[in-house]
């Protein structure tokens, strides 16, 4: 019978203080959040120096609920797993220093983890059954691209954004639009009440990659030019067509790699894999006979429980991190491939 591995993970890439237990990479223990979200609505948005300040301040009382809801102790835990990239550097470096001295106090191997790879993972905390091969959809905050996961530590990006990730598209528009942040759930929100009125600017470049400053665009000047001349504008119908033309575009790359790879699962993953209407049209593909992996909400955003799945892989690799470990707040998905323009 297999050894039970658990893991102690430890993110704080950008506002969420977290840490978790995970054993086996795909049951959780625990998965404590600590979110900064009632601090940085006062300056809307994430500002970095408070971010990192408030990291300092809570993360050692974070790692212990993370323990005592888990019912372990660091004697039981096999390894320690921390984001080191990508974030906000200030915020890592509070995760990295925190996760290597109790690397070092307790003797217990650390692990690395690429926090993008991170998020594809949180779909074996859902689906502990989903093994690859399967094409990812991946929406984090600063990343989106289509993934063809071939193996637990083998990725080869398909196609990617080649400016904004629709993270930050979502976010952008929401502050055209007056909303509060964070800006994303409430574009999702409001698009429910709105109808798909505007022909916006497509997503689709000629080489199969992405660009979302076009539509960004396109959403201000219809929103500029329509107040210019005194029209009254439906915000709700703004925020509906342009989710349509974000998110329609993804799906339509997500069908042809699924297509062209012959692979048979799609998953999604990153925040805006929490957005509704993603969630409904990768949910048709299942009357396509594809299966659909569509992780809990609560682990669609920033959290440990899945840097904890993503460090169990690796541990078992025997891939541990050295000694000098820093952020390395510009990490990208490896398998990640030069923009073609």
């Amino acid at each position: 019978m297999q050894k039970e591995v658990i893991i102690l993970a430890i993110e704080s890439s950008c506002d969420e203080t977290a840490c978790a237990v995970v054993r086996n990479g795909r049951e959780i223990m625990s998965n404590i959040v600590l979110s900064q979200i009632d601090i940085h609505k006062l300056y809307g948005g994430v500002v970095p120096e408070i971010a990192s300040r408030n990291h300092v301040e809570v993360i050692d009382a974070v790692y212990r609920e993370a323990l005592k809801e888990a019912g372990v102790t660091l004697d039981d835990v096999d390894a320690i797993a921390v984001t080191y990239g990508a974030g906000l550097v200030g915020a890592l470096m509070v995760g990295v220093s925190f996760a290597k001295a109790l690397s070092r106090a307790c003797g217990k191997p650390l692990v690395a983890v690429n926090h993008i790879e991170g998020h594809i993972c949180a779909n074996y905390l859902t689906y502990p059954d989903l093994e690859p091969p399967y094409i990812c959809l991946l929406t984090s905050g600063g990343n989106t691209s289509i993934v063809d996961v071939k193996d637990y530590d083998n990725y080869d990006v398909l196609a990617s954004t080649v400016d904004d990730a629709v993270g930050e598209a979502f976010d952008k528009v929401a502050r055209v639009l007056g909303l509060p942040y964070p800006g994303g759930p409430k574009v999702d929100e409001l698009q429910k009440q709105g109808e798909d009125r505007y022909s916006f600017h497509s997503v689709l470049l000629p080489n199969g990659n992405f660009s979302y400053s076009g539509l960004k665009t396109a959403v201000i000047n219809t929103l500029h030019n329509g107040r210019q001349r005194g029209e009254e504008i439906n915000p709700a119908d703004i925020a509906r067509s342009f989710t349509v033309c974000a998110v329609d575009g993804l799906i339509r790359r997500t069908t042809e790699a699924l297509k062209s790879t012959g692979r048979t699962t799609v998953a999604v993953a990153g925040g805006v894999g929490a957005n509704s209407y993603i969630r409904q049209r990768l949910s048709e593909l299942s009357q396509k006979g594809y299966r659909v992996c569509l992780p809990k909400l609560s682990l669609c955003g920033d959290n440990a429980a899945m840097i904890a799945s993503r460090g169990y892989f690796m541990y078992l690799d025997g891939n541990f991190a050295p000694s000098d470990l820093t952020a390395d707040p510009s990490l990208k998905l490896r398998g990640q491939k030069p923009h073609r323009n």
